[in-house]
């Protein structure tokens, strides 16, 4: 997402970019026809959880706020879906777009208090959010509409039958797709003027408003849609799994998102996707371990990759491409 002169050898190729994001989508294509049902339903929630590791991506990596609480965005999306279905009869193909707006709204908002605090004050006001919104769905006079302690049940809708596929292929196709669409408007945002006049608040906030850069707007709305790609992953979440309840989105969840955008890197926009394979994926291959051995996995490959790669597995394979093209050329 880093913008880079066109002439910068550091720059990464577009011809190396199209031919990666071709080899990724042939794979991608592939892989539902040739793993089991139960595989293709987990990459599914690996893409929904890529959407919201990629949220935080935005607001840390572009604007340089900072977000403990992006499991309570997620909420509200999978909420919203879920309202809007049982209660006012949308289907869910219009409730996925008002998960969407509903989630940037309340990105906003939040983030025009915030944009006195710090960043200390900052993290510790989302850390607070993602405790307090658990708590308010579970109250009875919510009961009605949320499901309180119980949560909701969502109907998830069929495959068409044009379309000739299972239901965990259909719904992966549809994570898929809306996942690419996040990626190509993620990456136009970090090339675009509002992503520089982004940058350039996270560098040097008091230096960016005398350059004409309308410093709340823009840390405002990169809130509001961060705030957007959580409540959408929260949305696909919720219809893949058809279930949402309070206690799945609490300060832990938050905490994952977290550590999924600093195992990808925060300037990274593909590596979200890599960050959510790692956290959805990586305690469950722990099991395997003797007893002695099982260890909560993710705090040692945190120490780990902030010591060694503190811009992620992303940044790490950046700084090896740029040293292969630098010493390519000097031959």
């Amino acid at each position: 997402m880093t913008v880079r002169a066109a002439g910068d050898p550091r720059a990464i190729p577009k011809t190396l970019k199209l031919y990666a994001f071709a080899g990724f989508m042939v794979i991608a294509l592939i892989m539902p026809f040739v793993l089991d049902g139960y595989t293709t339903y987990r990459l599914a929630m690996a893409l929904a959880m890529a959407m919201a590791i990629l949220g935080v991506n935005l607001l840390t990596g572009l604007s340089g706020q900072f977000s403990i609480g992006h499991g309570a965005f997620f909420a509200i999306g999978a909420y919203t879906t879920a309202i809007s279905m049982n209660h006012l009869g949308l289907s869910a193909y219009t409730a996925i777009p008002l998960a969407a707006v509903i989630s940037f709204i309340a990105g906003f908002l939040f983030g025009w208090p915030a944009l006195r605090l710090n960043l200390i004050h900052l993290m510790l006001m989302t850390w607070g959010l993602s405790l307090v919104l658990p708590q308010i769905l579970k109250l009875e006079e919510f009961q009605d509409w949320t499901g309180g302690v119980s949560g909701v049940y969502l109907d998830r809708p069929d495959p068409p039958d044009w379309t000739h596929l299972t239901d965990d292929q259909y719904w992966y196709f549809v994570a898929l797709i809306i996942l690419v669409i996040f990626f190509w408007l993620a990456g136009n945002l970090g090339n675009s003027r509002s992503g520089r006049a982004l940058a350039a608040i996270r560098d040097n906030q008091i230096a960016a408003a005398p350059m004409g850069i309308n410093v709340a707007l823009f840390k405002t709305q990169i809130f509001g849609v961060s705030a957007m790609y959580a409540g959408i992953g929260g949305a696909v979440t919720g219809l893949l799994t058809d279930f949402v309840a309070p206690d799945s989105y609490g300060l832990f969840f938050s905490i994952t998102l977290l550590v999924g955008a600093v195992m990808a890197g925060f300037r990274s926009v593909w590596g979200a996707l890599l960050g959510a394979l790692i956290v959805l994926f990586l305690p469950g291959a722990t099991g395997a371990l003797p007893a002695s051995l099982a260890v909560p996995p993710f705090g040692f490959m945190v120490l780990a990759i902030i010591f060694f790669m503190p811009d992620g597995i992303s940044g790490l394979a950046l700084r090896t491409y740029r040293r292969y093209a630098n010493g390519k050329k000097g031959r």
